[in-house]
């Protein structure tokens, strides 16, 4: 194949995963440093399972973090429909042209007689393989069974194509990632690529689905390794080109279990709604297994598709360390410019009047209370008293600890008296409050209580942005009507 075609192909029985994410940055990564084509491929074969609203946050999700598919469901492309269950009609052919070649049979075995074979497996402590009692069955026979009303349904015979393609029983395959793999096939058993009410399996379709977009290089997770000797032979057997297979490391929690949302939010809309930044997610992600050539952690996604090699990913499963992720992302807030920051804070202002704040005094604001934030998120605590006028709610350690001291009520008592002869702009109040910590260090007064008490006063709190910047920010009339509520 001389075009580089990946895809990613979710199940959309739940939202888009982080793992499901990195897989696709991964496919869409390789297919940018290649000049290849990045393909999105939903498979709805699981009736029961899908969701239209599972389907929309794959969309979103990808979209989000910029990881936009040159063809599928929505964009079209040569190879759709993108969608497996609009694709029906497709799988059939191909059905019977294994059929007829024998690499497949019609399997009449009732759900009872399979469980007897596993019960039976279980009590010799072997592992189940299915025992072929349908491959050899005459006309007649099927006759029978289907006049019993039973409908069959079709297997593939994996001793018949690894004997047509293969030397040995051994089945073996050079994986991008972990090297070469290989698997005694005698231990597949005879696997249904068919059910009996015409669906396709997961395994048969994905083949069918992948040669027909002619997908080159079939990038996923170390879960599908099994899946792949099946995939192969099916390949083999209808004459398609067999794609190249890249088996990723699994995503773990900090604990080394399985990632789920004990251990914190594992949905790309999750992180999303919290306050990761979308930007700092993905740069997150390809970290999880691969590290760029410079050291250099800190990149936007195209400079990562520039220095990505799929052959030094690494084989071994990843940890998943929110810590980082959280610093990663303080760091691009960090580095956000204010508007983009401003526009993207606003959801989590909703509890706010912003109207109270003018452009310039919202722009300040947030200037002075990005530092610390790790989410997005925490800013709706981070500026509450920002809003609500005159009033403010004050901790309260904070009233009994500091402002009810006599220290910091002669404090207040005195920073009234004088606030209300103050020019109340930010350059202004930078000198006025120098001086009135001096005046009050000549009193013996160490300058972070003098300050403490006003800060209390006027936000409720010992701790919080630039006490000038807020000042200003707060006003006049405000600041001098907190501080004597503050007052005994």
């Amino acid at each position: 194949m001389s075009e580089v075609r990946v895809r990613i192909a979710p199940s959309p029985s739940g939202n888009l995963h982080v793992g499901t994410a990195r897989t696709a940055l991964f496919n869409y990564l390789f297919a940018k440093k290649n000049n290849g084509k990045f393909v999105l491929r939903i498979e709805d074969t699981d009736a029961e399972r899908t969701s239209q609203e599972y389907v929309d946050n794959i969309f979103d999700s990808l979209k989000a973090l910029g990881l936009n598919w040159d063809e599928g469901p929505d964009v079209g492309g040569e190879y759709g429909p993108y969608t497996q269950s609009q694709r029906f009609d497709i799988y059939p052919k191909y059905i019977q042209e294994l059929l007829d070649k024998g690499f497949a049979y019609e399997c009449f075995c009732t759900p009872e007689e399979l469980e007897a074979e596993k019960e039976e497996a279980t009590q010799n402590k072997k592992a189940y393989v299915y025992s072929k009692k349908c491959e050899n069955l005459t006309e007649e026979e099927k006759a029978k069974l289907r006049a019993e009303g039973r409908k069959p349904a079709i297997r593939f015979n994996v001793a018949k194509a690894q004997a047509a393609f293969h030397d040995s029983s051994i089945l073996e395959f050079e994986d991008l990632v972990k090297g070469k793999l290989h698997m005694d096939t005698n231990l597949i058993g005879d696997f249904v690529i068919m059910k009996s009410n015409g669906a396709p399996t997961y395994n048969y379709a994905v083949v069918i689905d992948d040669a027909l977009m002619k997908i080159s290089h079939v990038i996923r997770g170390e879960d599908h390794i099994s899946n792949t000797y099946k995939q192969i032979l099916i390949f083999e057997a209808l004459g398609f080109e067999v794609p190249r297979f890249g088996h990723l490391g699994m995503i773990l929690a900090p604990d080394r279990s399985k990632l789920s949302k004990r251990h914190g939010a594992t949905a790309v809309s999750d992180f999303v709604e919290q306050g990761y930044l979308t930007e700092a997610l993905v740069n997150f992600v390809a970290l999880l297994g691969w590290a760029p050539s410079d050291g250099e952690e800190i990149k936007p996604v195209d400079k990562i598709a520039e220095d990505f090699r799929i052959g030094e990913i690494s084989s071994s499963n990843s940890i998943f360390e929110y810590d980082k992720l959280k610093w990663m992302n303080s760091h691009y807030i960090k580095m956000l410019p204010i508007e983009e920051l401003k526009e993207k804070l606003k959801k989590y202002l909703t509890k706010y009047d912003l109207s109270e704040l003018t452009d310039a005094q919202y722009t300040r604001m947030v200037e002075i209370t990005r530092e610390p934030l790790i989410l997005l998120s925490d800013i709706t605590d981070a500026v509450s008293y920002f809003f609500g006028g005159e009033n403010v709610e004050i901790e309260p350690e904070v009233q009994t600890e500091v402002i009810d001291t006599e220290i910091s009520q002669d404090v207040l008592k005195s920073f009234v008296e004088q606030a209300k002869d103050w020019e109340w702009s930010e350059e202004n109040l930078h000198e006025k409050l120098e001086a009135f910590r001096s005046e009050y260090k000549e009193k013996g007064v160490k300058p972070k209580v003098t300050m403490w008490a006003i800060r209390a006063a006027i936000t409720g709190r010992t701790r919080g942005a630039d006490m000038t910047a807020t000042l200003a920010i707060l006003g006049k009339d405000n600041c001098i009507k907190r501080a004597k509520r503050s007052i005994k």
